[in-house]
């Protein structure tokens, strides 16, 4: 069967563009989560895919998307492998549509602050592109030299600044797709358009289940003119909480406000760690006079909520190093099993989230350290990224201490009324808990669209919604 279906993608597409050695599927046949790290130490990983395609435009995602769907093969978009939630994880049957290989820049608009990029294209050049220009999407995902534009848009995802510039569904503008029926979907660029549901959100998060992203246009903002720093301790969760809480109802919006716990204020900034004291960290930018107003009123808020002023240290230090994604490989080989999970909440339930979360985590056994940090803020509330490190004796255990600690993030947040996922999105790792999240309702008009877009049910089948 693999043998038909790569002679009739050879028909279709430059053969050049099909890679079958072991090389190439070797590298793109999982993402970067844990599990498949863990899978792939213990002899157990992902399979190779059957073949891996490399489009070159949108006219041969058509042809490959009309030959996976006529022979029902399975396809699914890898973009640069960067994704934490096991959204993939290839079959000896996969097809493998390589989208980093559709790389280009197609217009940088600076009259209208946009610019149109194929889905391939690598966060940092995108970004570095812009910064030519004197240009900024305002999205600067600590992956951003490891993931892709498409990848953002397919996993919903956040960067670093979002606190006030948004999270990637405020700066996409536009969005072209490849649907399963071969047909392309271009929505217009409009700044607002009230003709019915936004199309855009069908694609958005939903991790190469409802169409391939072929190519994204932004809504750009011009570098900031001025960038300043102010950071705060907090002597509880609870008090840091409320202080990013007063700020941003306020009306100020630092794009960069980040909590520490105790745990990871200690480790982190242990240079500027005090007692057993949360650190905040914030970045302030924009026009040279509001950032002067806005440090000055945050400082004022924070006086007022007892919370002295922490070393600027502990921003530029940060500065330096967001960027840096550690990896699972070194940590597992000791039998260490660890992950990140990012939930959100409302800011009267975000602090009991906290507490029972950390609390169920630090009854596993081989618990090593849970703690959280806060990363995105909003007026109606806030997020939390757990990390847990657990030591396993026994390996074949692993997998099931993995599991346990996701469950018990999992569970303190559906409980406690927050939601699953901030902007990780959901995968296989997240899959199950989905009805939780949105209601057997919920679940079902997701499965309805599927069925919709995509009867043949080829394009990423395992991941995001439930199986029935």
């Amino acid at each position: 069967m693999n043998e038909e279906i790569i002679e009739k993608l050879k028909q279709a597409i430059d053969p050049e563009k099909l890679k079958t050695d072991a090389a190439t599927l070797q590298e793109r046949r999982r993402d970067y989560s844990a599990p498949n790290e863990l899978a792939d130490l213990q002899g157990r990983g992902a399979p190779n895919p059957a073949c891996v395609v490399q489009p070159e435009n949108t006219r041969d995602v058509v042809k490959v998307v009309n030959v996976c769907r006529e022979n029902k093969a399975l396809l699914v978009p890898f973009g640069l492998g960067s994704g934490v939630c096991t959204g993939i994880v290839a079959t000896p049957e996969t097809i493998l549509l390589d989208m980093s290989s559709m790389n280009r820049i197609l217009s940088i608009d600076k009259h209208n602050l946009m610019a149109t990029f194929e889905a391939g294209v690598r966060g940092s050049d995108a970004e570095n592109a812009l910064a030519k220009e004197g240009l900024t999407t305002g999205h600067y995902p600590q992956s951003i030299d490891l993931s892709t534009v498409g990848g953002w848009v397919s996993t919903r995802a956040s960067g670093q600044f979002s606190s006030a510039y948004g999270n990637i569904e405020d700066v996409v503008m536009g969005l072209e797709v490849v649907l399963p029926n071969g047909e392309v979907l271009e929505t217009r660029l409009t700044p607002r358009a009230a003709a019915g549901p936004d199309l855009k959100h069908i694609f958005m998060g939903s991790e190469g289940t409802m169409g391939i992203i072929t190519a994204v246009t932004f809504s750009l903002r011009w570098k900031a003119e001025k960038q300043n720093y102010t950071a705060f301790y907090a002597a509880t969760m609870e008090q840091g909480f409320e202080l990013q809480r007063y700020i941003i109802q306020s009306g100020w919006m630092p794009p960069v406000m980040r909590q520490y716990d105790t745990t990871e204020t200690k480790g982190k900034f242990e240079d500027c760690a005090r007692g057993e004291d949360c650190i905040i960290i914030m970045v302030h930018e924009g026009p040279a006079a509001r950032v002067d107003a806005e440090i000055k009123a945050c400082q004022t808020l924070a006086k007022e909520l007892n919370c002295d002023q922490a070393p600027v240290k502990t921003v530029t230090d940060w500065l330096e190093v967001r960027n840096h994604v550690g990896g699972f490989t070194e940590f597992l080989k000791r039998n260490i099993t660890l992950d990140t999970i990012e939930i959100a909440a409302t800011w009267d339930r975000i602090g009991p989230i906290y507490n029972n979360a950390i609390a169920s985590l630090m009854e596993v056994d081989g618990m090593l350290s849970a703690a959280a940090h806060s990363s995105h803020c909003y007026r109606s509330g806030i997020n939390l990224y757990f990390t847990f490190v657990a030591q396993v004796d026994d390996p074949s255990k692993m997998d099931a201490t993995y599991e346990d600690c996701w469950r018990r993030v999992m569970q303190a947040t559906i409980e406690g009324g927050g939601g699953i996922a901030h902007h990780h999105g959901i995968g296989r790792v997240r899959r199950d808990y989905m009805s939780a999240e949105i209601g057997a309702s919920g679940v079902n008009l997701l499965r309805s669209l599927k069925k919709t877009l995509d009867p043949a049910n080829i394009l990423n089948p395992e991941v995001l919604i439930p199986h029935e």
